[in-house]
């Protein structure tokens, strides 16, 4: 059984890197301001969780694989390193020029080790995770910046890698350099006040009861008297504001470096479909005639809810936030049926869908994390007492972010009604 019992030893490490990628690439998401970035980040994240799984899976199928979840000392440690550089494009850089190499390199390294028909499961799986790592590399290459501080920040994690001989420990160890100083043993990683928006404008928020304030009126999206194209396009910039969703559930996996994997695992389906519904609107909209560099993205949420612990974030989102917004949506939905636009109908659809099961995995993993963060406290009355919290954490929190944007130049629901009038 030794054959067997070395590749379950190779895909375990395996198994330890892709969930501990998934643990700390998501720190990555809220400090870059790339749209499109952040998108990518939660698409490669849900990949690694689905990678991680599979490895599982298979490896659980052989002898020495182990049935715990947890990710070795050392393992850990690299990755928690990996995520202490301040600046979001220089981690961005460690992680896809250095650690992700370093996998991809892992998995070659299993398919030269393997016998490719005593071991074809594995084979199956690792060809096909093979392609993802390529790919991966692909499309994170114009994203990636040179800079004398990247190029410092690699070489140390290079460093600390080589240290270890490599992910699976397949190359001779190379003594730390003199002098090194880990990083994660002089501070601790803190999430930053704000997240990164990039180019774009911000607010506070995007929802109002003025037409002249904010894109998104309220009163309009439930009133039989709003034209049907008006709610079509306040509803996309709702859907392209839950990248405020993102930004703050992409917060809560570093901050839970105990939990199951299972866990993590849903947590990063839930941050993928929320990056998906986010670019509904954030392609949908230019098709609408909505110039994007006028829409200001609003930081309320995240800035309060990093104020509170992980288990409290999850609550406001899954019981509160999402759980809330059901009986507007159908609403909304049933107007924008009146448009005979299917897109829209079928973006709406599946956004309605996600969130069912988001709160699904609210009622699923609340009680774990209030477990992890010692919180034992019945359901009902933590949720109850964390809104309580979120609406004094927002007095001091909250409404600090002015309008970038004039409001002439800012889109605003009385710009939208115009916009469509001028297109009747």
């Amino acid at each position: 059984m030794a054959a067997v019992q070395e590749m379950a030893r190779l895909q375990r490490l395996l198994f330890e890197v892709e969930r501990d990628f998934v643990r700390t690439a998501t720190t990555l998401i809220y400090r870059v301001g790339e749209p499109e970035l952040k998108y990518l980040l939660c698409q490669h994240v849900w990949e690694s969780a689905g990678h991680a799984r599979f490895l599982r899976e298979r490896g659980r199928e052989m002898s020495g694989f182990g049935s715990g979840d947890g990710v070795r000392d050392d393992l850990r440690r690299l990755f928690n390193e990996a995520i202490m550089p301040s600046d979001g494009a220089t981690a961005l850089a460690g992680f896809y020029r250095v650690l992700k190499p370093a996998l991809l390199a892992a998995y070659r390294h299993y398919l030269q080790a393997t016998h490719h028909l005593a071991d074809w499961p594995s084979l199956h799986l690792v060809e096909e995770f093979i392609g993802d790592e390529d790919r991966h590399a692909r499309e994170m290459r114009a994203f990636l910046q040179d800079t004398p501080e990247v190029s410092v920040w690699c070489e140390h994690l290079r460093s600390a890698l080589a240290a270890l001989g490599g992910l699976l420990g397949e190359h001779t160890r190379i003594p730390l350099p003199e002098p090194f100083v880990w990083e994660s043993d002089t501070r601790r990683y803190a999430h930053p006040a704000t997240c990164n928006r990039g180019k774009y404008p911000t607010c506070s928020s995007v929802f109002s009861y003025d037409p002249e304030e904010t894109p998104i009126v309220r009163p309009w999206l439930v009133d039989p008297a709003t034209d049907a194209r008006v709610i079509r396009i306040m509803v996309y910039v709702w859907l392209m504001m839950e990248m405020d969703a993102v930004d703050y559930l992409a917060t809560v996996f570093v901050d839970t470096p105990d939990a199951p994997f299972d866990l993590h695992h849903d947590l990063a389906r839930h941050l993928w479909d929320e990056s998906r519904h986010s670019a509904f609107g954030y392609r949908q909209l230019p098709k609408l005639g909505i110039d994007l560099m006028t829409v200001e993205h609003s930081l309320d949420l995240y800035n309060i809810l990093v104020q509170m612990p992980p288990h409290e974030r999850y609550a406001m989102m899954t019981m509160e936030f999402e759980a809330g917004s059901f009986p507007t949506k159908a609403t909304v939905m049933d107007r924008i049926r009146e448009l005979n636009d299917f897109e829209a109908d079928t973006l709406l659809a599946f956004d309605r869908n996600d969130e069912q099961n988001h709160v699904r995995y609210g009622h699923r993993w609340l009680p774990e994390i209030m477990a992890l963060c010692g919180d034992t406290r019945p359901v009902e009355e933590f949720v109850r007492a964390t809104q309580a919290r979120f609406a004094e954490t927002a007095k001091v929190y909250g409404n600090q972010t002015p309008h970038a944007l004039p409001p002439e130049t800012r889109l605003t629901g009385s710009k939208i009604l115009r916009l469509v009038q001028s297109q009747s």
